[in-house]
């Protein structure tokens, strides 16, 4: 398999280059360009085609918001997964509608941002625990309403729900996967359709969709 093309967007020097250092030396990463602002990443972007880009939420010139909001908008292919200091960061929210699709905090370990970066190149949507909380949150006062006006349950096949009830736990596609002795692949087409039939755009979307609907007890899975 080809390594993941990576391009590091973060202002701070020595957090940035001790990323790419790291990820330089985990197998299956190609670091092809760093950016110090939101403008030097849509440069970046636009010139070395990046299969997935690691952007810092809050740069000087312009934030790592607007930046994914504008490369999302000419390069709708590439991935873009937001790093943030603070799980309280307010801009997360707007990162959702801008088009990113992972948002993890810069304190995690660096074996699981190997793997969540792994998992978004895959179309897995990486999301700390922590910030998923809050982002839920977030999306549950920002009603998120179905197109059509048929409720969920007609909409959705019981497997289609069953998949969605996973997804709220937290669950990648391959954990999903193996709680319903499904392949890997089954699952991707069966989120496909439940994003497509829901008029959601990603899987946070989803989940929040969920989680309004009653489909899944939040208060589960803030233990």
């Amino acid at each position: 398999m080809d390594s993941i093309r990576l391009l590091l967007a973060d202002d701070h020097v020595l957090f940035r280059q001790g990323l790419a250092r790291m990820l330089r030396e985990e197998q299956g990463f190609d670091i092809v360009g760093e950016a110090r602002d939101g403008r030097e990443a849509i440069e970046k972007a636009r010139e070395l085609m990046p299969d997935l880009i690691l952007m810092d939420v809050s740069m000087p010139h312009m934030n790592g918001i607007e930046a994914t909001r504008r490369i999302k908008e000419e390069l709708p292919y590439v991935k873009i997964v937001m790093l943030s200091a603070s799980d309280e960061d307010s801009d997360l929210f707007e990162a959702v509608k801008n088009g990113a699709q992972g948002y993890l905090l810069k304190d995690m370990e660096p074996g699981e941002l190997f793997d969540m970066v792994r998992g978004s190149f895959r179309g897995e949507a990486p999301i700390s625990r922590r910030t998923a909380r809050k982002i839920l949150g977030e999306l549950s006062r920002h009603p998120l309403p179905p197109r059509g006006g048929h409720p969920f349950q007609e909409k959705l096949s019981p497997r289609e729900q069953e998949v969605l009830e996973h997804l709220t736990k937290g669950q990648t596609n391959k954990e999903i996967a193996s709680s319903l002795g499904i392949s890997e692949n089954t699952v991707k087409n069966h989120l496909k359709n439940i994003l497509e039939k829901l008029h959601l755009k990603n899987r946070v979307e989803a989940a929040a969709y969920a989680f309004r609907e009653g489909l899944a007890d939040e208060q589960k899975h803030k233990a």
